[in-house]
């Protein structure tokens, strides 16, 4: 008999469906012809999620949700998977000179935001609008290529052409700072020099771009007073994924696993 290409999982006895196996791998990113990666990344999803529910049970942990937003509280299983993990871990609090290390040895990660004065030309096209995208990568090229022969057109070509209420402007956005626009936007201007034109069309949800970054000023290196509660959070969320990940390790180790190989899956 041929082996089935995704078998059955259980934990402790416990079965999971290929049903709700199936639905769990929506939510994970896997190659087209690679089918199979989505399956044992849900099915690992679960697997875990089964352990942790199974501790808390054996905890008699009663479910308390949480609001985590307005008007939005977690489940129940949410809940009991919280409770769990609080009760099972102890992450260590970062210590005052672990602080200082951090920040010692990359301290242009804490900057104050950079600001930035772009102008823009947009070919609004729905990225899920394969041709519309293409038209409008089209109609950028060309574009640039005017521009590349006559710079100063551009605020001419950006009421004419753009797609964006910053036409009446010529295309200027006016003072942004980090985290106001697209990553893709963003990571564009980073890529740029005052008075620079993107050679390429930059392409985001909103359409494609011609981006042109008039002005750039980058933020200063904060001093470490500023940004030590930062660093302490940031340490403490690593801290508690490592302790986690330790902890559902010990679960797994200690399980009756069958269906599938958890070491593999991961």
């Amino acid at each position: 008999m041929n082996k089935p290409l995704f078998p059955d999982v259980s934990v402790n006895g416990q079965e999971i469906s290929a049903a709700d196996i199936a639905a769990e791998a929506q939510n994970h990113n896997a190659p087209k012809d690679k089918p199979g990666w989505a399956w044992r990344a849900g099915a690992r999803a679960l697997v875990i999620r089964e352990l942790l529910l199974q501790e808390a049970r054996k905890r008699d942990l009663q479910p308390k949700p949480l609001e985590i937003e307005p008007g939005k509280f977690e489940t129940e299983d949410e809940s009991l998977i919280r409770d769990v993990l609080d009760l099972a871990m102890t992450p260590k609090v970062p210590t005052p000179d672990r602080i200082a290390a951090v920040y010692a040895a990359k301290p242009d990660m804490f900057r104050a935001p950079t600001l930035y004065e772009p102008s823009h030309i947009l070919f609004a096209a729905d990225p899920a609008d394969t041709k519309a995208r293409l038209d409008a990568n089209t109609k950028a090229l060309a574009a640039l290529a005017t521009l590349k022969s006559s710079p100063k057109d551009f605020a001419h070509l950006a009421k004419e052409l753009s797609d964006c209420p910053s036409r009446d402007m010529g295309g200027q956005l006016g003072q942004l700072v980090s985290g106001d626009t697209v990553p893709e936007f963003e990571a564009a201007m980073d890529g740029l020099q005052a008075g620079e034109t993107c050679a390429e069309p930059v392409p985001t949800r909103y359409g494609i771009h011609i981006l042109r970054l008039d002005a750039i000023a980058i933020g200063d290196v904060l001093p470490l007073e500023r940004v030590q509660d930062q660093i302490s959070e940031m340490l403490e969320k690593a801290g508690w994924a490592t302790a986690a990940n330790e902890y559902v390790n010990s679960l797994v180790a200690g399980a009756e696993i069958t269906g599938i190989d958890m070491a593999a899956a991961a």
